[in-house]
């Protein structure tokens, strides 16, 4: 079962907008629910306003662009995206840039339940 850390250092790295990972419960098992990076991911496709791109193998988003639409939210297969207050859509984009290396949710797993891999 996921204990929170990773979304407790997801809220807590230097994101504009955060957490960008949830825990959800079904059948008393929790899990972190976040983007899987898809290869060919569906809400990149169906994005009709282009705010959402593909850069270095990541699915990144450029609020800028969103219109809060969410044609990406419902193609979404894993349910990654979101809307942020600001009615635009959120959802993880890898921090990695960051001292560790990984991704913060990765950092912060005690229980080793989230990994990071390259492609």
């Amino acid at each position: 079962n996921v204990v929170g850390c990773c979304l407790w250092f997801c809220y807590g790295s230097d994101h504009k907008i955060a957490p960008r990972i949830r825990i959800e419960e079904r059948n008393n098992i929790s899990f972190a629910v976040s983007c899987r990076h898809c290869e060919d991911p569906l809400c990149v496709k169906g994005c009709i306003s282009g705010a959402l791109s593909i850069v270095d193998g990541a699915v990144h988003i450029d609020t800028d662009k969103c219109v809060g639409c969410c044609t990406c939210i419902l193609l979404c297969p894993y349910g990654a995206l979101s809307h942020n207050e600001a009615g635009a859509v959120q959802k993880c984009e890898l921090c990695q840039k960051n001292e560790f290396g990984v991704p913060m949710c990765v950092q912060g797993c005690p229980n080793k339940a989230i990994v990071y891999e390259e492609r």
